[in-house]
């Protein structure tokens, strides 16, 4: 699923005139289950290590987990906010955490693929 996600993600990126080489890119969620921080074996790291190898520049929020954490030192971990999603080329919703604004993921990016079905289709909202 990773690959198939990245796919989907580069298919976005490529309509509307960008490659994934060079753009911002935030995860939302890095652990394996909603509201946990546990991130062993999480699909989740596997998205943002071939986003890596692709040259994005990528971003990650993730209120639940905790260092040390197996993934690329090459990742920034953020907190979200209004700036980190108008700063991203494209928003990428992996782990369903409810302490998620999804609202406010909505409103301010200006894509999202949408993995886990928070939110409404939209204009920049993508369903997986």
């Amino acid at each position: 699923m990773p690959d198939y996600v990245v796919q989907r993600l580069m298919e976005a990126l490529n309509r509307r005139r960008r490659s994934v080489n060079g753009s911002r890119v935030l995860l939302l969620g890095l652990a394996y289950k909603p509201n946990t921080g546990d991130a062993r074996e999480s699909p989740a790291l596997r998205v943002a290590e071939l986003l890596l190898e692709l040259g994005a520049d990528v971003h990650a929020a993730d209120p639940h987990l905790v260092e040390p954490m197996p993934v690329d030192p090459r990742l920034v971990r953020v907190e979200l906010t209004a700036q980190e999603l108008a700063a991203a080329d494209a928003v990428v919703v992996l782990t369903d955490h409810d302490g998620f604004d999804y609202d406010l993921v909505a409103e301010r990016s200006a894509y999202v693929l949408d993995c886990r079905r928070r939110l409404a289709r939209r204009d920049s909202v993508e369903l997986l």
